[in-house]
């Protein structure tokens, strides 16, 4: 076997023991959390666990409802990308068909700066600027309400912004890529039927890179359902209904909060918050894997 034999098969050899590690990990990983989150549902109870609304570790006659919990990260997200997506989109039509080179180096920088921000960042800005802001507001709205109680600025709205925030980066950076990928000549024979520009950009241009544009949207919101430290910061962290003005907290925050002194049925129970986010996470891969591949069977 001469030298070249020799280095390409070494080289597959290398490429498959990297393939067989990763699929190692993302099933070791799986087996890890269905045994470790199972265990709790079997102890408290599927129907009490996954529906209670009621949240009480630490008491004489312990509840471990995380309704509230499961809904408040589906609430968050949702509305979050709900608020980002659209702005990230017409900032990456902004960057690849309308800015020039100057100032669409100038907007593409800060977006590359915004996605290397660290979390804690964006809750401490959240927690020291935004938190004030909405604790003025509740003020002003309820203001004489005995019922209502005040969370100082921390709540769902509050963590909705930041996550809204923290997902344009993501939104853009894949939303440009994929309108930059669209072939010239569409543009080209769209202006040559008569449609002017801005209707070439919103009539061919984005229904043409729409698999990728909606690659980015599925990705934000992996991000937004697994960001937990910044949401810590800004969220209030009670297990609340996911009420605008209501202190909240979400799968990720409440792992994050209770994990470090939780012993016995309250830690499975907060394994079994991870699985639930764990699922969340696969069911969003799944989706991001169909859409690539519609996006590849669209493109031919």
């Amino acid at each position: 076997m001469n030298k070249k034999a020799i280095i390409e098969k070494s080289a597959q050899t290398i490429f498959l023991v990297s393939a067989v590690i990763a699929i190692l990990a993302v099933c070791s990983i799986t087996v890890y959390m269905i045994l470790k989150g199972t265990s709790a549902l079997k102890e408290v109870g599927v129907l009490d666990l996954l529906f209670g609304t009621v949240w009480q570790p630490t008491a004489e006659n312990p509840s471990f409802g995380i309704a509230y919990i499961i809904l408040s990260s589906i609430v968050g997200t949702g509305v979050a990308v709900l608020l980002g997506v659209p702005v990230g989109l017409l900032t990456a039509v902004f960057l690849s068909e309308i800015a020039g080179k100057k100032i669409a180096a100038v907007v593409g920088g800060a977006v590359e700066l915004l996605a290397a921000i660290p979390s804690v960042i964006y809750g401490l800005i959240g927690m020291m600027i935004l938190n004030p802001f909405m604790y003025s507001l509740e003020k002003s709205i309820f203001k004489g309400n005995p019922n209502h109680q005040f969370t100082g600025g921390a709540n769902m709205l509050s963590a909705i912004i930041v996550l809204a925030i923290m997902i344009l980066p993501t939104v853009i950076s894949v939303s440009t890529s994929s309108l930059k990928a669209v072939a010239g000549q569409l543009r080209a024979a769209s202006l040559a039927l008569g449609a002017t520009h801005i209707q070439t950009i919103f009539k061919v241009v984005i229904p043409a890179a729409k698999s990728g544009i909606l690659t980015g949207v599925v990705l934000g919101i992996g991000r937004a359902l697994g960001e937990a430290m910044a949401i810590n910061m800004v969220a209030g962290g009670a297990v609340n209904l996911p009420l605008p003005f209501n202190s909240v907290r979400t799968l990720t925050t409440q792992i994050v909060s209770e994990m470090g002194y939780a012993q016995g049925t309250h830690r499975q129970v907060l394994f079994t918050v991870g699985l639930v986010l764990y699922i969340f996470i696969m069911i969003i891969n799944f989706i991001l894997l169909k859409v690539r591949k519609r996006g590849v069977a669209e493109n031919g």
